[in-house]
């Protein structure tokens, strides 16, 4: 099966970064909160998005009948 070389170098070294910890994840975490901090311009703080509208009208969802005319 091809393996992508990308992904094989990025496991590698992901396994060669948690084994340093042993493979604690609550010491990685702790490891990873430190250089964030260590580095604040580095953390991106994206504004909250609008939702988007509706472009769907109440009308369209309306029942097939109700949207004849009356009589």
């Amino acid at each position: 099966m091809w393996q992508d070389p990308i992904v094989a170098e990025t496991r590698s070294l992901r396994d060669e970064y948690v084994r340093q910890f042993n493979y604690n994840i609550n010491e990685v975490f702790k490891d990873l909160m430190e250089k964030q901090a260590a580095h604040p311009e580095r953390i991106v703080a994206l504004s909250p998005r609008k939702p988007a509208g509706s472009t769907v009208t109440a009308q369209q969802y309306a029942p097939a009948d109700a949207r004849t005319s009356c009589g």
